[in-house]
């Protein structure tokens, strides 16, 4: 493969989702092939597992079978969209991939992430993130920029009390000490014209140092 696989990750409300697309249209003015997507989703089987995943009404699910169906849909988008833009040498930006399960349903939901990691390495294989991105804010502030965002999908992980979103966070911070070499911290409680600015920057700096 000759192409760069890059994930934006952090907890709801950090506004990844937002400085990806500035990302996106920034690289290709620049001259880069970039393809966006996210998880779940990114291809119709997996938006299709996208919406039971995060239906409100879907409250009774239990945390091992939200897993399995994050990593389901998480192999299938990666066999038909990652993977073959990967092997055309284009830039990937995902909005979300494997440090979501072990932040979400390994360390909030209480799976171990151990276990939801072993889940998905029999779902993605070998193919983790050559660089992630982590948007780094507060729960609360995080979850009181979702209140005022009217524009924002309402989803079932938002009806989740803040100790969840405490955990997530918390594990967040985990996994970046553990793969220290593939997470870079972006400061996300400043405005959004300089977290989208430092995000370049920092994408930038990765590509230029991957191919000196």
């Amino acid at each position: 493969m000759s192409g760069y696989f890059i994930t934006f990750e952090g907890g709801e409300g950090a506004g990844k989702t937002s400085v990806l697309r500035s990302t996106e249209k920034k690289l290709q003015e620049l001259g880069y092939d970039v393809l966006s997507t996210r998880e779940p989703g990114g291809i119709d089987i997996a938006e299709k597992i996208r919406e039971i995943i995060l239906n409100p009404e879907h409250k009774e699910m239990d945390g091992r079978t939200e897993a399995l169906l994050y990593a389901a849909a998480r192999r299938q988008h990666l066999v038909e969209k990652v993977l073959p833009a990967l092997n055309e040498g284009k830039i990937i930006l995902c909005d979300r991939f494997i440090d979501s399960s072990l932040a979400y349903q390994g360390y909030a939901r209480g799976l171990g992430m151990d276990e939801v990691f072993a889940i998905n390495q029999f779902a993605i294989q070998d193919s983790m993130p050559n660089l992630t991105l982590f948007f780094n804010i507060e729960p609360k502030k995080g979850l009181d920029r979702i209140m005022v965002n009217k524009d924002r999908e309402r989803n079932r992980l938002d009806l989740e009390k803040m100790k969840f979103h405490e955990d997530v966070y918390e594990a967040y911070q985990q996994l970046i000490e553990r793969f220290p070499d593939r997470f870079r911290v972006i400061d996300a409680d400043q405005t959004i014209e300089e977290v989208e600015q430092e995000t370049l920057e920092m994408v930038l700096q990765f590509l230029n140092k991957t191919n000196s």
